[in-house]
């Protein structure tokens, strides 16, 4: 670089979301230093480790067009059909099984050219594919394990100083170092949120019969309970309850959890086992603010965390990435550096909207199903048999959850940044 930059944009943070942002901003020309706290032997065992991804299919039209599409495509597991229903546990020992009532998604509906609706991802396959394309890509440069500890900024550019004391000067810096992002921190940006008295459990199970490309996603009073198919005869469950009961859950013996499994799963797949282990992740709602300052910008969990109703988390995140890089090399494309202040601005109006009424739109759809009441129990059915009933309705929300509604990014349609 020139000018004394090292690049045009440091990014922090190399989960999914720094990578592929690395990955697009490189595609479009724009020189990347990628720095990431995490070290490979460990986000990169190939052991199974029982967390998976649901990739909205606009998500992974983005990963195809950054030519990832050959590692995931042979271990993705297409979603075709979603059923939504309000369901209850009846008591100890008996499952009340789905309301009548409930909405179905097909995406043979939609014609995408025969896109499912999604793609289920294990976490390992993601991060594998990831790794190797930032590696294959000589012009994006990765220092590992290694974290941002300072951060300096002028007119023109941002120095961020790393925790070994290295000095890296850039005109853009970009956080996607997650919740507790540092880079979002240190620039004085602020979050709003709460946190969820729940917790959620996600485990991996093996089951006897074939999902058939089935998600569901059952509401229970005590929050969502969601089973995704992944390749084979597996599901990842997405697990809400109360804290103190999913801590008891996730110790429980592995017989012992089963039989709480079953009695919310039911026996539609046949006989259950478990593979890998238990996870429980405290549910939070955290907002940052804004998604830019000077000479920084924020992406995915750095500016939005948001309840896993219907994992749309690291979509968003990915959506941040597809926007912030075409913003980015549009404003490189006519003459300015990667920081300008009318590329920032215009990424955080394509994107703020979005995230935020995502998030509210999931705290309101928690409110409403995770409860017993009779009224909202009774409104809340016959509005799923609504929207069920009604195909615009239903096909609209298939593509707002695909992730292909509104003014979409170039690579969120499949198209290059490539000049």
């Amino acid at each position: 670089m020139s000018n004394g930059f090292d690049a045009d944009v440091i990014v922090s943070g190399g989960g999914p979301v720094g990578q592929t942002l690395a990955l697009a901003l490189d595609q479009g020309g724009a020189s990347v230093l990628l720095v990431d706290a995490s070290k490979p032997s460990e986000t990169l065992a190939p052991s199974f480790d029982g967390r998976a991804f649901a990739i909205a299919f606009s998500s992974f039209r983005m990963w195809r067009a950054l030519g990832l599409a050959d590692a995931l495509e042979p271990v993705a597991q297409p979603i075709r059909q979603i059923m939504v229903t309000d369901g209850e546990v009846a008591g100890p020992g008996r499952r009340g099984g789905p309301s009548p009532l409930h909405l179905h998604f097909d995406g043979a509906e939609l014609g995408e050219d025969g896109e499912p609706l999604g793609l289920m991802l294990e976490a390992r396959h993601v991060r594998a594919a990831l790794d190797a394309a930032v590696r294959a890509q000589s012009s994006i440069r990765m220092i590992q394990p290694m974290s941002v500890a300072g951060i300096e900024r002028d007119a023109v550019s941002v120095t961020a100083t790393l925790a070994d004391g290295r000095r890296l000067r850039a005109p853009l810096l970009v956080g996607a170092d997650g919740r507790r992002s540092f880079v979002r921190n240190a620039t004085g940006v602020r979050t709003i949120g709460w946190d969820y008295p729940v917790t959620a459990i996600v485990a991996t199970i093996q089951h006897e019969l074939s999902h058939e490309g089935v998600a569901h996603e059952y509401f229970l009073p005590n929050g969502p309970f969601a089973i995704l198919p992944l390749t084979g005869e597996r599901s990842n469950i997405v697990w809400a309850e109360p804290r103190a009961a999913a801590e008891a859950l996730l110790k429980m013996p592995e017989a012992d959890f089963l039989a709480e499994l079953r009695l919310r799963f039911g026996d539609f797949l046949g006989a259950l086992s478990l593979e890998g282990p238990r996870f429980g992740y405290p549910l939070s709602l955290q907002l940052a603010e804004r998604m830019i300052d000077a000479r920084v910008a924020l992406a995915g969990d750095a500016a939005h965390g948001i309840h896993p109703l219907a994992g749309q988390g690291l979509n968003l995140g990915l959506k941040d990435c597809a926007a912030l890089a075409e913003c980015v090399c549009d404003a490189m494309a006519v003459g300015l550096d990667a920081g300008d202040v009318s590329a920032l601005e215009r990424y955080q109006r394509w994107r703020r909207f979005d995230n935020v009424s995502m998030a509210l739109g999931m705290e309101f759809f928690d409110k409403m199903f995770s409860n017993s009441i009779t009224p909202l129990r009774a409104a809340r059915r016959i509005g799923l048999a609504a929207v069920n009933a009604a195909g615009p309705a239903r096909r609209f929300f298939m593509k707002y959850a695909g992730g292909a509604a509104g003014d979409l990014p170039k690579l969120l349609k499949g198209e290059s940044l490539a000049a």
